[in-house]
């Protein structure tokens, strides 16, 4: 009956033995603990926490709020963004508008305890810094994404639409703050800065999502495809350089713009001819061992951190540091495909929603009242669409194409999503934005990118409808009627 259990000798011994050893165990210290409570330490020293102090229960409460706040953010970021997949949008869109709706615009207006209890103020600082690193790594994988073949082997007629599409926007963002800095800036402010951010903001195009909506609708291999992923490449690259001058300008307070500009220049010829080498060689050992190892990783992180730091230091943002390595490494390697997959979900599933959620308590709508500022609102969306779609949709059309396929590639630079909200997070850190300009322009973000889609779908609808009206009055009147 015993062995049927498997109760034998041996199991019995073995019980034993584990009874004796924690038995012994708790004696033991038992014994311990009589000998040392008559021992005397030494007193604190006047600076030492106490025991018992609270700051570790603060602390303990402060992460316990933390991992909850994350929690809800992740789950609503994927609900949202699921949501807005299902209708057509980018889920990136339903991500940001989740943020938004956690922030003080909806959560601290409809439910105040539950937005005190899920965002409390000690718990911001902590997602900043998540933010903060993720905006990094995102930058790091939008630089590994980009092809730089696009670069070198666009024709003139698509570095002059893409420049077009950076030109007249960022002249009618300068131009509109001409009306806007009295209203909604400070004296404190420099108008040449908010000018001339003004000019960038309303110049940015956001490459991922536009390369995500042209795969999403099975268009990106398609010449119209190529031309706006070639000249979003441009843009982008064109932006960020104006952006780095734009900080470098902001932070050195006009009399060292010099300085910050030529160390600038100096650090990207120093990756460019130096690192960029190197990183090559990486590739082919890479394509040689046929798998990314620890030890690269490792390397190569620790690249991407001093490049972030470089251009940290020189006053120009880490994150600039970030996407200029991406960029130096060949998109189409293995190095770079393994990369982009290990840090993908993480950067976008979890350190992406921290950054939206951050932005989402740094944006109040509530501070836009009343019809004049909701105008203002209008007019910054319509200056924003007739600067990218109309610059990039004119151009479009003086180099040749038809105006259906020059108004799809302008509706497509018109799109901004994420990058834009890295470069308005970034105004208003360099307090450039006010806190209402920067609602303002979230909200010109999300309207201009999810204009997109519809927009797109509908002319696409309207081109093969002309296809097939075209092919019809073609064909011999006989065919036609029986048919």
């Amino acid at each position: 009956m015993g062995s049927t259990f498997g109760w034998n000798r041996s199991t019995f011994r073995t019980l034993a033995a584990y009874l004796v050893m924690i038995g012994g165990t708790i004696a033991l210290f038992f014994w311990l603990r009589i000998y040392g409570s008559k021992l005397q330490a030494p007193a604190p020293a006047a600076e030492a926490p106490r025991f018992g102090a609270t700051a570790g229960a603060v602390q303990t409460d402060t992460f316990l709020h933390v991992l909850i706040a994350l929690i809800v953010i992740i789950a609503l970021a994927r609900l949202v963004g699921s949501l807005f997949k299902y209708i057509g949008q980018p889920p990136v869109i339903g991500e940001v508008v989740a943020g938004i709706l956690l922030g003080p615009s909806l959560l601290g207006r409809v439910a105040p305890e539950a937005y005190a209890y899920l965002l409390p103020p000690s718990v911001a600082p902590h997602l900043n810094l998540l933010a903060q690193i993720g905006v990094i790594l995102f930058m790091f994988l939008v630089g590994l994404g980009l092809d730089t073949r696009h670069l070198s082997h666009g024709t003139h007629s698509t570095v002059a639409i893409s420049h077009a599409s950076i030109v007249t926007p960022f002249l009618l963002g300068s131009g509109l703050a001409l009306w806007i800095y009295p209203l909604l800036s400070s004296s404190d402010v420099p108008f040449t800065a908010f000018a001339l951010f003004m000019g960038v903001s309303m110049s940015i195009t956001a490459f991922p999502v536009l390369a995500r909506i042209l795969t999403d609708r099975g268009i990106d291999k398609t010449p119209l495809g190529t031309i706006a992923l070639t000249c979003a490449a441009v843009d982008d690259v064109t932006a960020w350089c104006l952006l780095a001058f734009l900080v470098g300008i902001v932070q050195s307070r006009l009399d060292g713009a010099a300085h910050t500009v030529l160390l600038t220049l100096a650090y990207i010829g120093f990756v460019v001819v130096l690192v960029r080498p190197l990183l090559k060689r990486l590739v082919l050992r890479v394509e040689t061992a046929g798998r990314l190892t620890q030890s690269v990783s490792a390397g190569l992180f620790v690249a991407l951190l001093l490049s972030a730091l470089a251009t940290e230091l020189i006053g120009i943002h880490a994150l600039f540091g970030a996407f200029l390595l991406g960029a130096v490494i060949p998109s189409d390697s293995r190095l770079a495909r393994e990369l982009t997959t290990r840090l993908n979900d993480l950067v976008v599933v979890f350190l992406l929603p921290a950054f939206f959620a951050f932005t989402g308590l740094r944006t109040q709508i509530g501070l836009v009242h009343g019809w004049g500022q909701w105008g203002i609102v209008g007019v910054i969306i319509l200056v924003a669409c007739l600067g990218k779609f109309g610059g990039s949709a004119v151009a479009a059309r003086l180099a040749g194409l038809p105006w259906r396929e020059s108004s799809a590639l302008g509706i497509l630079m018109n799109t901004r999503g994420l990058m834009q909200l890295v470069v308005l997070n970034l105004g208003l850190d360099l307090k450039v934005l006010s806190p209402t300009l920067f609602a303002m322009l979230v909200i010109m973000a999300v309207v201009t990118t999810m204009m997109t889609s519809p927009v797109l779908q509908a002319l696409r609808a309207d081109t093969q409808v002309s296809r097939a009206r075209r092919a019809d009055s073609a064909l011999p009147l006989a065919v036609q009627t029986e048919s």
